[in-house]
């Protein structure tokens, strides 16, 4: 099977709906698939429910589909450093349905998984529990959570071989793997493509039967949240 795509659009081609649930890895600007969140951009596919950590930054990431217009839902599990997903939020312009952070990740998991619900004790007692299932376990209350079953997964890896299978580098895992299994089709943007048979088994973070496209998306631009800075003590 020829993974391996010429480019984001091309890639995508055929995949895009209106209307559709997206499972996007990353956490803030890391690990972000940034070119496959512009070729989404640039199709002008709407009304689009993302299921990712965040949003990004204004105009960075998911923020870029914001600023568009492009998303009428967010399931995420923060809001903060992305002034736009607040301003809409709060005006009623956008949906969210607040997650706790490793419960979103559970219920990507669940979802590659075939599971559709799972009970954990995370937001017993908040909002988070509202309109929930509540069951008891051993005298503790937990509440049902869903798992998230996408129609397209956008991820980004480091390396891959041929065949699709992934590493992931360092921080960069994070929602990149669980995202990465629970939509029906899943697209990589890679940093680099090898062999098949190049990367030793012990250090394949994913199967390559999770994936189905692949695109190599460098060069990339560190781009960072929060810039500190102080003078220089012999300035």
């Amino acid at each position: 099977m020829q993974k391996l795509f010429p480019d984001a659009a091309t890639a995508l081609d055929g995949l895009l709906f209106d209307g559709m649930l997206i499972a996007s890895g990353g956490f803030g600007l890391c690990g972000i698939p940034e070119r496959l969140l512009t070729a989404i951009r640039d199709s002008g596919v709407g009304n689009l429910t993302f299921a990712s950590n965040n949003a990004g930054i204004d105009n960075e990431g998911i923020g870029m589909l914001l600023r568009t217009r492009q998303v009428s839902k967010m399931i995420s599990s923060y809001v903060g450093e992305n002034k736009e997903f607040e301003r809409q939020y709060l005006s009623g312009e956008l949906a969210v349905e607040f997650c706790p952070q490793g419960t979103l990740a559970e219920r990507m998991r669940s979802g590659g998984a075939g599971i559709p619900g799972f009970y954990t004790k995370t937001g017993v007692g908040t909002a988070v529990a509202e309109g929930k299932d509540v069951k008891e376990f051993n005298g503790e209350d937990y509440i049902l959570e869903r798992g998230i079953f996408a129609d397209l997964s956008i991820i980004k890896a480091w390396k891959a071989d041929t065949t699709g299978n992934l590493m992931f580098r360092k921080t960069a895992r994070n929602f990149n793997l669980p995202a990465a299994t629970c939509g029906k089709v899943c697209v990589v943007e890679v940093e680099e493509v090898v062999p098949a048979g190049s990367l030793h088994p012990d250090c394949v973070h994913l199967p390559g039967v999770y994936v189905q496209r692949m695109i190599v998306g460098t060069p990339y631009d560190k781009k960072i949240e929060f810039i500190t800075t102080r003078e220089r003590e012999d300035a």
